[in-house]
């Protein structure tokens, strides 16, 4: 894009914007099974009745811990008799605005809005008490569901949404992913201009840091695109000002530079997936359960629209990957959108790999997760 870069210049845009979110009906056994999925995967119901269940973690003996932001509470779950049903649902804590879970050596770690504890996991799957390693993250504001997960070198990342559609933070922890130790001593901002980030995850063969942003609103049904960004240390990804491929929005000018010179020191994404599906989870895939062609390629769940004329996401998809690097991206499981775009039976949020390789989802529309497996 072109524009002159004096402070006195004209520039202008017209922008058409849409309001539209499905209607929700209920996940019925019928539906759930009309789910649309490549040949050979099932889709089944693993639990029921959780809410709104959003982020998940794996237990060092096969337990499943499960949030929910809204209702403020960790769930643990157990399939003790290993037929893909939870028969063991118990609640094992609230805390307002739990969101973001992993486990590290035999220690869940939470975090809330403004917070990260951690708590050493018993035998039977309980908790210790929680401690409390960081504090006094910013404010969330428009993006306040935080999320957190090791890389392989064992440095905790937080990803610190922006409080704002678009605009100049007070906070310079907000739009970035912060990391810390284990014990959340050495903070510091790794990576900035993210307006929130909250799937991310290292590339298992090359360790390379990938994550997903959600695109501004309010610049039309196909803009902003969401991005896939290799984020990287003192990595700078454009927001407020710059977005796509060195696009500039033109509602916020940088304060002290112009739009090319912020382009310039701004990192473009290697990916962009269609506009305000709003990506939740993102997970390569490593288990065996799957075919090969998965193996290291990324899942990421859509959570969906609500600002297009019409729908976007609402659905599963595969991002491709060869040599460690992106080079595709396809659909995986479909149909959560039904009745002509008009109605849903979920909004996938949560991915978690389990220790024979199947998949769950959280969907925190009709509180339900479910798990995905392959053959058999």
């Amino acid at each position: 894009m072109a524009f002159a870069q004096q402070k006195d210049s004209i520039l202008s845009a017209t922008i058409r914007a849409h309001i539209f979110k499905p209607a929700t009906i209920d996940a019925t056994d019928a539906l759930i099974n009309d789910l649309k999925k490549p040949k050979g995967f099932t889709v089944k119901k693993f639990a029921g009745d959780l809410g709104k269940p959003r982020m998940m973690a794996l237990g060092p003996n096969g337990e499943i811990y499960v949030t929910s932001r809204e209702e403020g509470y960790v769930m643990l779950l157990k399939d003790e008799d290993q037929d893909g049903v939870a028969e063991v649902k118990q609640k094992l804590l609230t805390k307002e605005n739990a969101h973001g879970i992993t486990v590290k050596n035999g220690m869940l770690y939470l975090i809330t809005v403004n917070d990260v504890y951690k708590a050493k996991i018993n035998p039977d799957g309980t908790l210790g008490n929680l401690d409390q390693i960081v504090k006094d993250l910013p404010d969330g504001g428009q993006h306040n569901n935080r999320t957190l997960a090791f890389s392989p070198d064992g440095m905790l990342y937080i990803s610190v949404g922006s409080t704002c559609n678009a605009c100049l933070e007070t906070r310079n922890e907000n739009a970035t992913i912060v990391r810390v130790d284990s014990t959340g001593n050495g903070r510091t901002i790794y990576a900035k201009g993210l307006r929130n980030t909250i799937g991310f995850d290292w590339e298992p063969s090359t360790h390379t840091f990938y994550g997903l942003d959600h695109g501004i609103d309010w610049l039309g049904d196909e803009i902003q695109m969401e991005e896939l960004n290799v984020i990287e240390e003192n990595g700078n990804y454009g927001w407020p000002y710059i977005y796509g491929k060195s696009q500039y929005n033109l509602a916020d000018e940088p304060p002290t530079m112009t739009y090319p010179e912020y382009a310039a020191q701004s990192t473009e994404p290697v990916m962009q997936l269609k506009a305000h599906a709003a990506p939740l989870d993102f997970k390569f895939y490593k288990g065996a359960m799957f075919p090969a062609e998965y193996k290291n390629s990324a899942l990421v769940s859509l959570h969906g629209s609500w600002n297009r004329e019409k729908p976007s996401g609402y659905k599963l998809i595969w991002i491709r990957y060869e040599n460690g690097k992106p080079v595709s991206q396809e659909d995986f499981i479909t149909g959560f959108l039904t009745d002509g775009d008009k109605e849903i039976i979920g909004r996938p949020v949560g991915l978690l790999e389990l220790k024979d390789g199947s998949v769950l989802v959280s969907d925190d529309e009709n509180g339900n997760i479910y798990r995905i497996t392959y053959g058999g």
